[in-house]
């Protein structure tokens, strides 16, 4: 049973945690590139099949890279439940290395609800209102998106290394 929640738990987080990381880091530079007045409904060339501008910069990429955090971000919460349950049929709950962990984990979440979310939705309301963007704020974002993902990266590193676990590696 521990095999499959460890396999399950590892696979949320590519699955989940992954895209959150990608498309939070791509949205500071995707909304930089968006004209300051710009087309709020469809758009004439430069779209691909989906309809999505193909590198042009316009508010529906932008909108895309903030549909995938506020989604995969929500289905990130299935990584700590199953980590807590990989956890707990591991009997590790108390070892040094999960505490820190999800205490990293809990922050990582925290940054990315009350900071990267809530300053993607402002920028892009501002780009939706065909107004531009402060080079600053984009920038402040990305600060925030860069520890989001420092503090992901850390955790990764504790879930492999586990210090002092007597379980494995």
């Amino acid at each position: 049973m521990t095999k499959f929640l460890l396999s399950l738990h590892v696979l949320a987080a590519i699955v989940a945690v992954g895209p959150v990381t990608v498309a939070a880091s791509m949205f500071p530079a995707a909304a930089r590139r968006v004209p300051a007045v710009a087309p709020v409904g469809g758009g004439g060339g430069g779209e691909d099949a989906a309809g999505v501008g193909a590198d042009t910069g316009d508010v529906r990429t932008v909108r895309l890279l903030h549909r995938i955090c506020r989604v995969y971000a929500g289905l990130g919460i299935a990584v700590p439940v199953l980590g807590f349950a990989t956890a707990a049929s591991m009997g590790v709950l108390s070892d040094a290395w999960l505490i820190t962990s999800v205490t990293l984990t809990a922050v990582a979440a925290g940054l990315l609800v009350a900071f990267v979310l809530p300053r993607q939705e402002e920028l892009l309301g501002q780009l939706a209102d065909g107004q531009p963007v402060e080079r600053a704020r984009t920038a402040r974002l990305a600060m925030f998106t860069g520890l989001f993902n420092l503090l992901w990266a850390t955790v990764t590193v504790l879930m492999i290394v586990r210090p002092g676990s007597t379980t494995g590696a």
